[in-house]
């Protein structure tokens, strides 16, 4: 490989986590609606394979960092994936805690990171003979994680019964395009879907609005009043492993390295499940939230990268609820990639590891630095000086672009509806991961019930 290449991937990588160093500590800044179109814009520069590679790896590690910021010193969630932090991050915050947790939140990312990126390359290599056993089977793992994640989420009966209307839905919609002749018929519209899932409860909560009633409800006279926490006084090593506890260490290293054999699981839901099965046990209140949030943090990275590196590596294919949503533009951005022509038939296993390890230390060393020492500072910037609600409605265009770019202004109608479905269901306690099983898992499901008939 040419240093001038090596220099352009360093490049990519320190793009990538200035622009997501900003998106990340804007609150509601949603992990799919952001990373899928910058990624997608990236590809279709044409820039080399192995830039996309590099740029989409440090994106991923960097928001994943400081998307978690706004949730740890305000109690606002910044992405999906930062959301199950939000109770444990409001419970430190009321006990004075919130700027050390920053620092456990940045330390266990780094462990997360360490982790995942060697255990996940390996294990892609293994699976790489394997990979024409393994896409037969992988929408029959889509349906047994959709009720895995119904069974263990806290509204079990409700989340079961969720999944096949869910899929009728999804893929009544497809079939409607495909009649429609909108799309070629075959094709599953599967990212705009995605993306009306992520921002279902806002606009469940955005229609609402439009009932006279739930807007005079939902007046205020003043402005919120949020405090930020005084800078950590307890913690001055910018060593991870002293900031974090041995406990602490142990179960963000446990959690991060068993999520890298679940990539077919929803992100969300096994964050949710390991970040509070590994502090069940924890009886002081303080220890146990910031175990919770310190493993939350690792296994958000391992979930992700993995996510991304197994299949692509692999398989080729887009066979995990990463790479199906926020990763979609590495493996079909039609021209430059097809589902038979990819990032994973243009790079060799070398150039894959380099983009993957120069991405992920790139992002990581910048990065963690700058949540350590000035994440307080840029989190007080943000939301002073940044407006919530065009960040919201910047990236609601977004998505209506994409629905747009996917099957035209019918499917623009066509995400509002699921959003709301999906918003009113997250609202009565389905979570997302749920959710995204039955998106992915609805062409099978249908087709087995279908069977039945």
């Amino acid at each position: 490989m040419e240093l001038s290449m090596i220099l352009w991937m360093v490049v990519a990588a320190l793009a990538a986590v200035v622009i997501f160093s900003f998106i990340g500590f804007i609150p509601g800044t949603d992990e799919t609606s952001v990373l899928l179109p910058i990624s997608l814009a990236v590809v279709l520069t044409g820039v080399p394979p192995i830039i996309v590679l590099t740029f989409f790896i440090a994106s991923i590690v960097t928001l994943n960092i400081t998307n978690s910021m706004p949730t740890a010193l305000v109690g606002l969630p910044g992405g999906v994936m930062s959301s199950p932090m939000i109770e444990h991050s409001i419970f430190l915050k009321n006990e004075g805690r919130s700027a050390l947790i920053i620092k456990k939140i940045a330390a266990s990312a780094v462990i997360g990171v360490i982790i995942s990126v060697p255990i996940s390359l390996v294990l892609a290599n293994l699976l790489v003979p394997l990979s024409e056993i393994i896409k037969p089977v992988a929408p029959y793992l889509f349906i047994a994680g959709a009720i895995f994640l119904s069974l263990i989420s806290k509204n079990k009966i409700l989340s079961i019964l969720s999944i096949i209307p869910l899929a009728i839905m999804f893929q009544s919609l497809r079939h409607l395009y495909w009649g429609l002749e909108i799309v070629d018929k075959g094709v599953n519209i599967t990212v705009s879907f995605f993306l009306g899932i992520t921002v279902g409860p806002l606009l469940f909560s955005l229609f609402g609005l439009l009932n006279k009633k739930n807007l005079d409800e939902q007046k205020i006279n003043d402005y919120n009043h949020i405090v930020i926490p005084k800078e950590d006084t307890e913690t001055k090593s910018l060593n991870p492993f002293k900031i974090l506890s041995k406990e602490e260490r142990r179960k963000a290293s446990l959690g991060a390295l068993i999520v890298n054999f679940l990539v077919v699981l929803s992100p969300v839901g096994l964050t949710i499940l390991f970040g509070n099965l590994f502090s069940n046990k924890t009886k002081d209140p303080v220890n146990k939230a910031t175990t919770s949030i310190s493993t939350m943090s690792a296994i958000i990275q391992a979930t992700y990268l993995s996510g991304i590196i197994i299949p692509l590596f692999a398989l080729g294919s887009p066979l995990s609820p990463v790479a199906i949503g926020p990763g979609a533009a590495l493996f079909n951005a039609d021209p430059v990639f097809t589902l038979d022509n990819n990032i994973h038939h243009l790079l060799s296993g070398f150039e894959f590891t380099m983009a993957v390890v120069i991405g992920a230390a790139v992002a990581l060393l910048i990065t963690y630095f700058v949540i350590v020492k000035f994440a307080r500072k840029i989190t007080a910037v943000i939301l002073k000086y940044v407006p919530h609600e065009s960040v919201l409605g910047l990236f609601i265009g977004f998505i209506l672009l994409l629905a747009y770019r996917d099957a035209g202004l019918v499917n623009i109608f066509g995400v509002l509806m699921i959003g709301l479905l999906s918003g009113s269901l997250n609202k009565m306690g389905v979570n997302y991961g749920v959710q995204f099983m039955a998106l992915y898992a609805a062409p099978l499901l249908i087709d087995l019930l279908a069977g039945l008939v």
